[in-house]
């Protein structure tokens, strides 16, 4: 069974952002804008894990997590803060939270912390929902693995590379707009940036396309995105 991870920040943009890499990934995740809302979530559905931002409106993180210590007992709360001064205080007392990551941050740093708090804490990711591989024509992504497969050739694409790949292969037949590609692979900090989606379709292309002057797979939707789209190459 996926593990359930709890994210609480008041940004609905970085809500959106991290549980959708936490998914990808395997997990299950929640969100809420407010500690109130957080801790009463966590009462129905005990999450395994919980990410929680310190500057929340109402009760902050601070009080929010003496509040979940008391109702979740050995559940591991990761402190995500903004500014220096609250930094300072997480480093200064003891609060008992089991690690913290500074914004911005980059999606895959914050899966390192989750995934090393989970086993650390015995919660290990072993037991985490494997994805199924996504078969778009002869082109297969496989999450778990890590793997691309085209017309039955492996592919070595670096990490980034391959977060594009597998969130246009989730959307396979639609549009998929060079923000919600921001959002969702490089997340919030990157909004405004779409120079580095460009650069990352131009690399894909050269590696799944037969020809990445006339692409056949990763197609361009002029003003408005990219689609990744069933094709086979034809063998004789």
């Amino acid at each position: 069974m996926a593990k359930h991870i709890l994210v609480v920040d008041d940004d609905a943009l970085m809500r959106r952002s991290i549980s959708f890499k936490l998914e990808q990934s395997g997990y299950r995740a929640s969100t809420s804008g407010s500690a109130e809302d957080a801790l009463a979530l966590a009462r129905r559905d005990r999450p395994d894990l919980i990410l929680l931002d310190i500057g929340l409106p109402g009760m902050d993180g601070l009080d929010a997590l003496r509040q979940f210590q008391q109702e979740n007992d050995n559940v591991p709360v990761i402190f995500v803060t903004a500014r220096r001064r609250e930094l300072d205080t997480i480093l200064g007392l003891e609060l008992g939270a089991d690690g913290y990551i500074t914004k911005p941050f980059n999606m895959d740093v914050l899966l390192a912390h989750v995934k090393s708090v989970l086993r650390r804490t015995g919660n290990t990711t072993e037991t985490a929902g494997r994805p199924e591989p996504i078969t778009v024509g002869d082109l297969i992504v496989d999450p778990a693995a890590h793997t691309v497969h085209v017309a039955g050739r492996l592919l070595s694409l670096p990490a980034r590379e391959f977060a594009v790949l597998h969130t246009l292969a989730l959307d396979a037949g639609y549009v998929v707009s060079v923000d919600d590609l921001l959002n969702r692979v490089w997340g919030a900090e990157f909004m405004g940036e779409p120079q580095v989606v460009y650069v990352h379709i131009r690399w894909l292309r050269e590696k799944i396309e037969q020809d990445p002057q006339n692409p056949q797979r990763l197609l361009t939707v002029r003003g408005v995105g990219y689609k990744l789209v069933p094709y086979e190459i034809e063998t004789s």
